[in-house]
């Protein structure tokens, strides 16, 4: 097992009837900014609970955070946050909304006249505004971790950062808020839980078999839950499970001690930026590749997955290639495209995205042996 060091300081607040809880969570005296998205939270009851279990304190809202959470939005919230004086910020929807309210926590709190630069140094987070979140869409983990994916479409970039400063200081978790997800949302979310997981299991074995099972904990629990909440949309249970397998599925616990890739996720983030599919949607096209394309590098831990989490069992190539084939299977059985044609990404993609990891002199994957040849073999499998 590598050395590692583990923080997590996000508590979690999980079940049903839990958002009444936020009145004992955040200073009487705080001058809350409430964040949200396109408005489902003013659909499906959650504005209301939260706004009632705030009442009497001083709240403003700022709604409109997008999927893919834009950099000029977030720049928007942050003027708003200063001109307001305010002080703690609560995060109520998915990911996005999360992501977005962490990067407006830290850019309130940066002197200098580019908050960009957050996203290109993330040393230079010295400080944020404290968060908590009311989880609504599962899949990113962002609810239990300092990271952060911000999108500048102005410029057609994606990146990330993580920071200490940025973990939320509670999360709530009710699975009943995710009772009128739409299906493709749901989906995405169950795809990136996935993925996450295998970012940092399908690397290379360290003897580290307690971090490894709880891995295949995760997936096999994702494999298991998921077609119950296909069937039924209401299955307060399985929605649950789902929930608290994205938490942990990027809450630094599976990361102990083990190498890491990430490189399925560095590419669909080119592919998010450039051609504006969904982030499940681009981890379920890239995924399968990089598995294909490393399975030399990968042999050990591919195998193992083929036969703890598929129940494959064989030390032959024809193990690993049924594997690919079950986790694709997977995703597609939840409505996600797993091709590049299935969202009319051309060809010519491929270069294009190798190009553009190039520039930002990124080598990818747990050896970093993937840079501009290997990306664009990967995505030509994807076609």
């Amino acid at each position: 097992m590598l050395n590692f060091n583990f923080y997590n300081p996000t508590k979690i607040i999980f079940g049903k009837d839990t958002i009444p809880k936020i009145k004992n969570l955040i200073p009487e005296s705080a001058k809350v900014m409430l964040t949200y998205g396109g408005g489902s939270i003013k659909r499906n009851g959650v504005y209301d609970q939260i706004i009632h279990a705030l009442d009497g304190r001083h709240v403003v809202e700022f709604g409109g955070i997008e999927p893919n959470p834009d950099y000029d939005t977030c720049l928007k919230a942050v003027a708003q946050v200063k001109a307001e004086g305010v002080d703690f910020l609560l995060a109520a929807g998915g990911g996005s909304v999360i992501d977005g309210t962490k990067f407006i926590a830290a850019a309130a709190k940066y002197t200098e006249p580019d908050p960009w630069d957050l996203l290109l140094n993330a040393s230079l987070i010295r400080d944020a505004l404290p968060l908590g979140t009311v989880l609504t869409l599962p899949g990113t983990g962002s609810e239990m971790n300092g990271g952060s994916v911000i999108s500048r479409h102005s410029t057609t970039e994606k990146l990330f950062f993580l920071s200490d400063h940025t973990f939320p200081r509670f999360s709530i978790l009710d699975p009943e808020t995710t009772f009128t997800l739409p299906a493709r949302q749901f989906a995405n979310g169950t795809v990136d839980a996935f993925v996450q997981v295998l970012e940092q299991y399908l690397t290379y074995d360290v003897d580290a078999p307690l971090q490894d099972r709880f891995s295949e904990g995760i997936l096999l629990t994702l494999i298991q839950e998921a077609p119950k909440v296909e069937a039924d949309p209401r299955n307060y249970n399985a929605r649950a499970n789902i929930m608290w397998c994205a938490t942990n599925g990027l809450n630094g616990w599976i990361a102990c001690g083990q190498p890491q890739d990430w490189a399925s996720h560095m590419i669909g983030h080119e592919l998010t930026a450039l051609y504006g599919v969904d982030h499940g949607q681009s981890l379920a096209i890239v995924m399968p590749g990089v598995m294909q394309h490393q399975r030399g590098q990968k042999r050990k831990k591919l195998l193992q997955y083929a036969e703890r989490v598929w129940g494959l069992r064989g030390e032959d190539e024809s193990c690993i290639d049924q594997a690919i084939a079950k986790t694709e299977e997977f995703f597609r059985s939840l409505g996600v495209g797993t091709r590049l044609a299935d969202y009319r990404i051309p060809a010519e993609s491929a270069p294009l995205v190798a190009a553009r990891l190039t520039e930002r002199k990124m080598l990818l994957g747990e050896h970093q042996a993937i840079g501009r040849k290997e990306v664009e073999q990967i995505l030509s499998l994807r076609t």
